[in-house]
């Protein structure tokens, strides 16, 4: 018999875990709307942000059954609104191949979607509700926003821009085939750092305010700095890996019967006969020696 001692077997429970992710996708149909009235949202934008909202329902969904958490969390509340953003940012992006999109509205869906990064995580320190599912999701619409923003930056600047965004995917599908590295990175404020510095410079290389070659520089240096990081955490999951390798067959191979078979009896060493004190006074004057160093 299975027995399941989490609080996600209880039906308010899963309920309530419902109601949390439901309520999430109603807001974002309700900012989609809110967008389509104001700025024109076309069909591209609205498919789009109806396909961010339907794959965020189901992927947390998922997540939260197969985790069991014991609460959605007041973080989780903060990440599922940042991602309601995202959703709207999404969508202006996906309708700006069709028209010009309200920069002025994408940059501040933005801004408050960044500075909002850094509450969730503060929330669940301090209420006690840090769990894994928490912070993955976290990074998940950290990722996803880094895309889209590198989407629209890689119009006027071209492609190359695109390799921020697509990094971070790059590195989980290549852990796919690479098993070492999925292995755990020890904490690094410079990783922190280089991933901040990705979304604010795309935010303002999106903001139309600076001039081409320093939007560029900029981007460029951004993308350097994320190289960096990644070939840095490449290297260090690399030599973890080596040093928890295994030894190769022919060192850990037990020893030929030969070499393990005891020496035939008249061939092996007699034991040691212990010798009195007084026969031996070279070890009795070290004994002393080391006793009155000791000493």
């Amino acid at each position: 018999m299975t027995l399941h001692n989490s609080a996600l077997d209880h039906p308010h429970y899963a309920r309530t875990s419902l109601r949390e992710t439901t309520a999430g996708a109603g807001a974002q149909l309700l900012l989609l709307t809110l967008l389509c009235s104001t700025t024109g949202l076309g069909p591209a934008g609205w498919l789009t942000g109806l396909a961010f909202a339907l794959g965020t329902w189901t992927a947390l969904t998922r997540a939260l059954r197969r985790t069991r958490p014991p609460s959605f969390g007041p973080a989780n509340r903060v990440t599922l609104g940042r991602t309601v953003l995202v959703g709207g940012v999404t969508a202006l992006v996906a309708d700006s191949f069709r028209a010009a999109p309200p920069v002025t509205l994408l940059v501040g869906l933005t801004a408050v979607a960044l500075l909002l990064d850094g509450v969730d995580g503060k929330v669940a320190r301090r209420t006690g509700t840090t769990t894994a599912l928490g912070a993955r999701f976290d990074m998940e619409v950290d990722a996803f926003l880094i895309l889209v923003l590198s989407v629209y930056v890689s119009v006027p600047l071209g492609p190359w821009v695109l390799l921020i965004g697509l990094m971070r995917y790059a590195f989980v599908a290549a852990a796919r085939v690479l098993p070492w590295l999925n292995g755990a990175l020890p904490h690094s404020m410079a990783r922190k750092t280089v991933a901040a510095v990705q979304g604010v410079v795309l935010l303002a290389a999106a903001s139309g305010r600076l001039p081409y070659v320093a939007s560029a520089a900029l981007v460029a240096m951004a993308l350097g700095s994320l190289v960096w990081s990644f070939g840095r955490d490449v290297v260090g999951l690399w030599r973890t890996r080596e040093a928890a390798a295994p030894l190769p067959r022919e060192a850990a191979a037990p020893l030929p019967r030969e070499a393990a078979a005891p020496l035939p009896r008249e061939e092996a060493a007699p034991l040691p006969v212990p010798v009195p004190a007084a026969e031996t006074p070279d070890v009795v004057t070290r004994r002393e020696a080391g006793l009155a160093v000791a000493g």
